[in-house]
């Protein structure tokens, strides 16, 4: 009985104080690993990718988001090979950027195959989530195309259920423009299941479409399992910066990461690098390291 009233005087004199908390350390598990969008080096990459990978490993990044997969490859190397050289650098592979296209778009057959192919790279790499990362414009004009989108992601998400893994959708800012009255985002978002379509919600274009991340994460509650962080420069908003230098409010939207359902982050960097592209990223996780995590 002692015990137990122990407890409850301890709980007690605890509640008030945790309820200052951020619910960022309410998470189930609390995200300590920096994750990189590898499109952020893709000059280097270009160059040599196998060297690149082992200076963002240098660097303290933990994860890293892929893209450019095509014939059975990563930049070259065959998928098997490369997850292994991943493994060798202790980088985890989360999450990838694969573009079904001819699913999406066009032939229904050619593209399952197309589907099928990505979906057993992602595996193959061991990740968790198949991300969709851009729509052409062509393909994105009107609230029909959003339609006929949302409905093909469905498709897509019930076959990446049924292989183990969870299908994502990125953002721009085009998403959340208005046709009539609805945005795409907002089409997108109500046809799709919510189970079978996560998000990961690109925070800089949130923030560049005039929106605040968090009203949105509260919106979608346990839906954005991922965000990409890139900030904006202030000088000039069309372009990014360093984690830290810009205007996005990092602390705030941080601290809102358990509304978001959040799991992984991932550093994007597209322009802008200062001093070069590899001090960039070391200070963007530098800063991440010392402020927000």
């Amino acid at each position: 009985m002692s015990t137990r009233r122990a407890f409850i005087k301890q709980a007690s004199l605890l509640t008030p104080a945790a309820m200052l908390l951020p619910d960022f350390l309410f998470a189930e598990k609390k995200i300590r690993s920096v994750g990189i969008q590898l499109y952020t080096l893709r000059e280097l990459v270009a160059k040599d990718p196998r060297a690149t990978l082992q200076q963002v490993a240098s660097a303290g990044y933990k994860e890293v988001e892929l893209y450019g997969f095509g014939g059975g490859k990563f930049f070259g190397i065959p998928v098997a090979e490369f997850a292994s050289f991943m493994s060798s650098l202790g980088l985890s592979v989360p999450s990838g950027h694969y573009m079904p296209a001819k699913f999406l778009f066009s032939d229904e057959e050619a593209g399952k195959a197309e589907l099928d192919e990505h979906i057993q790279a992602a595996i193959t790499m061991k990740s968790s989530y198949l991300t969709i990362p851009w729509l052409p414009p062509e393909k994105r004009s009107n609230l029909e195309d959003y339609k006929k989108i949302a409905a093909k992601l469905n498709i897509a998400g019930e076959a990446c259920k049924k292989a183990g893994i969870q299908l994502a959708y990125h953002n721009h800012d085009f998403e959340f423009a208005n046709h009539g009255g609805q945005t795409g985002f907002d089409l997108m978002t109500s046809t799709t299941d919510a189970d079978l379509v996560k998000w990961e919600l690109d925070l800089y274009w949130v923030v560049f479409a005039g929106l605040d991340p968090v009203q949105i994460f509260s919106n979608l509650k346990g839906r954005i399992p991922m965000w990409h962080v890139k900030d904006m420069n202030k000088a000039n908003r069309a372009q990014n910066t360093e984690i830290g230098n810009g205007s996005i409010d990092w602390k705030r939207i941080f601290k809102a990461a358990k509304t978001s359902g959040l799991k992984h982050f991932f550093v994007e960097q597209e322009n802008n690098y200062v001093p070069d592209h590899l001090k960039s990223v070391e200070s963007s996780i530098r800063y991440i390291k010392n402020n927000l995590i």
